[in-house]
């Protein structure tokens, strides 16, 4: 075993290589870029390096200054986590010449199943039976769509050198198709530096099912069972489960021995996964393989009891592998929810910003536990436009499912986010949707539980109200000055007080009525009055509080959080935003924008402009397209209306909030 090991990586992969190897007594080196010079993966390491500036270009994705830092610093083998370099065959093949350990397969694996379509080829010979489809290489538009309009809609164009639902369209029509193959080829350059895509037949109501593969350099293979991935949205995995639902053993082996095989036609060595989709009625293809450890390892470690980065080490040290298949044993199940910063209610988009408030369920951080905890932030830390913006992962185990979903629901409920958008409530009702709990799942499962999913804004309950108004009059209380005329507390001479809070919720303005007298404070929402006692303690930050209310024999509790004028109210499992309405601070304040200003959701890049001014539109017409956290973001006219100027060019870089194209109604 190695004695000195560089993470090539950042965020909670990062911090879940240094802690295994913590425990296996190897020291670390971090790799950093301007935009993490705080984070917690820096902290977790021995020793830190910086790359350069924020931009994964400029930073993570510099292999050659890697490399450079690993023998500067006498690493003996650098872990490339995964993203960035974990799956870059040039990279892996100058770790090798340099005498470096690359953690994971050989340069040779990668560059065969780097390219899907080279994979498909191969896996064809292989006997691994595949999807049907195009996977050529003449790329020529017209040809492509002729493939299409000959297989059938829909049609999946996907990215070839692709991952992570980047480069990746569902066409339902053949007018769409070279729109949709437009996007994904510039998408799929712009992430992975290579616009070739390939054609397959879009399954209907298909299940993703992946294998855990591992091998040694001693030509030993296992598949450690297998996960589901159904749960997507935009092509991208939000929930995870080990075993799946409903797989039989005899599929399971089928399933298992054509990963092997997969793995054998490479000469694969180390941890990979080999993606399926399957359909209904059991029938499974070949999608790819990712050639790294998956950020959904984590179910599959919980199963086993497992830690896949120390097979990962041990194997790259030249080890065999710790367990032969007859030894792998399964044990209950595990489910893993991705907690992204990103706006559910408008279709998912990321979010940016600084984490004001960040507590999570109480867990064990390794593999053994019945909740976990894979987080590579901290409060006070920062979601940046520069990487992906996930938060961390989630991960429950139950002796079965309904149990593990239960332990889930339970750890939503008491995972708090202040600062930044996020999925929580979202996968909150996820894990209580009905199609879910029943184990109906298929990848187009979101879209078609949309409604349920993704409801229209409710008025806040009244038990935010009263826990709202309650932290106010405490923080009132604990800021009053001694003179008695200046206090806010509700001291008055006949011993007397009256006022009204307001509060502003997506939907409304309610009223909380307070009332003291003879300092016995009444709250008081629409028709419900209460007698309460409030108890207030500070919860870790300078935002937040604990706020209890004493009410007769019962009492209502949770964790208020304050910033200016908004509050973040978490109570009976969820959180409720609300704002404090004060006439004297908001009047005379101007609307920032207007009906005809097109504004950016986040800062970004201008890849494409799709009008030109003077053009007229219609409402919901693309008008352009931005990059921002490695997707495509395309901005439509919110109204009919005559495109008055456009701001911005392409390649230009954008703020947040800056107004992109302003039309004339």
């Amino acid at each position: 075993m190695f004695t000195t090991l560089l993470i090539a990586n950042r965020g909670e992969i990062a911090c879940r290589v240094a802690a295994t190897a913590r425990r296996l007594g190897i020291k670390t080196i971090a790799v950093y870029s301007d935009a993490d010079a705080e984070s917690k993966h820096v902290a977790a390491c021995d020793v830190a390096v910086r790359l350069g500036p924020a931009s994964a270009s400029e930073s993570y994705l510099k292999a050659d200054d890697i490399l450079r830092v690993a023998l500067e610093q006498g690493a003996q083998a650098i872990h490339p986590g995964y993203g960035f370099l974990s799956e870059n065959e040039a990279f892996a093949e100058a770790c090798t010449k340099a005498g470096i350990c690359f953690v994971g397969p050989p340069a040779s694996a990668i560059a065969a199943m780097g390219s899907k379509s080279a994979a498909k080829t191969l896996m064809q010979k292989a006997g691994v039976p595949l999807v049907p489809g195009y996977h050529g290489d003449e790329q020529a538009p017209d040809f492509l769509r002729q493939q299409a309009d000959a297989m059938g809609y829909p049609v999946l164009i996907k990215a070839s050198a692709g991952g992570g639902g980047k480069g990746m369209r569902v066409v339902t029509a053949s007018k769409d198709f070279i729109a949709a193959l437009t996007s994904c080829k510039r998408e799929a350059s712009a992430s992975f530096g290579d616009d070739k895509v390939l054609i397959e037949r879009y399954l209907q109501k298909p299940r993703h099912i992946e294998i855990q593969v591992f091998s040694d350099t001693h030509n030993q293979h296992v598949y450690l069972f297998e996960r589901d991935c159904s749960v997507q949205r935009r092509h991208q995995k939000v929930i995870e489960e080990a075993p799946a639902p409903g797989m039989t053993d005899a599929r399971r082996q089928a399933m298992g021995e054509a990963a092997i095989a997969a793995a054998r036609a490479v000469n694969y060595v180390g941890a990979g996964t080999v993606e399926f989709i399957a359909e209904p009625d059991g029938k499974f293809y070949f999608m790819e393989m990712n050639t790294r450890l998956q950020v959904e390892h984590p179910v599959t470690e919980m199963i086993t009891g497992l830690d896949l980065v120390e097979w990962q080490l041990r194997v790259a040290s030249g080890e065999r592998l710790p367990k032969t298949q007859q030894e792998l044993q399964r044990c209950g199940h595990a489910i893993e929810a991705r907690i992204y910063a990103e706006n559910a209610d408008k279709d998912f988009l990321p979010s940016i910003g600084r984490l004001m408030h960040l507590e999570f369920p109480t867990h064990d951080a390794f593999v053994n536990a019945d909740v976990r905890v894979d987080g590579g932030v901290r409060a006070g830390d920062t979601i940046s436009p520069y990487y992906d913006p996930m938060i961390a992962k989630l991960i429950v185990r139950g002796a079965d499912r309904e149990q593990a979903r239960a332990r889930m629901l339970r750890a939503l409920a008491a995972t708090q986010i202040v600062g930044v958008h996020t999925n929580v409530a979202f996968l909150s009702r996820l894990m209580g949707d009905e199609a879910f709990a029943q184990a109906d799942l298929d990848t187009g499962l979101i879209e078609r539980r949309r409604e349920t999913l993704l409801p229209a804004p409710t008025p806040a309950s009244r038990e935010s109200l009263l826990l709202a108004a309650a932290a106010v009059l405490e923080q009132e209380r604990e800021t009053g000055t001694q003179d008695p005329w200046a206090e806010r507390n509700g001291w008055r001479v006949d011993g007397k007080y009256a006022r009204t809070l307001s509060f502003q919720d997506a939907e409304s303005t309610q009223d909380v009525v307070v009332e003291i007298v003879e300092r016995q404070l009444t709250l008081a929402v629409a028709t419900h009055r209460a007698t309460v006692e409030v108890v207030s303690q500070a919860a870790g930050n300078p935002y937040a509080q604990r706020v209890t209310l004493l009410m007769g024999n019962g009492q209502l509790a949770g964790t208020v959080v304050r910033q200016g004028t908004r509050i973040d109210v978490f109570v009976m499992g969820k959180c409720e935003t609300l704002f404090l309405k004060d006439a004297l601070a908001s009047a005379g304040q101007a609307e920032a924008d207007h009906a005809g200003s097109l504004t950016a959701p986040m800062p970004g890049k201008i890849i494409a402009i799709e009008v030109q001014a003077g053009d007229k539109v219609k409402r919901g017409q693309a008008l352009l397209v931005m990059e921002a956290m490695k997707m495509e973001h395309t901005i439509v006219a919110g109204v009919d209306g005559i495109v008055e100027n456009i701001h911005f060019g392409v390649g230009e870089q954008v703020a947040e909030g800056a107004v992109l194209i302003s039309l004339e109604q």
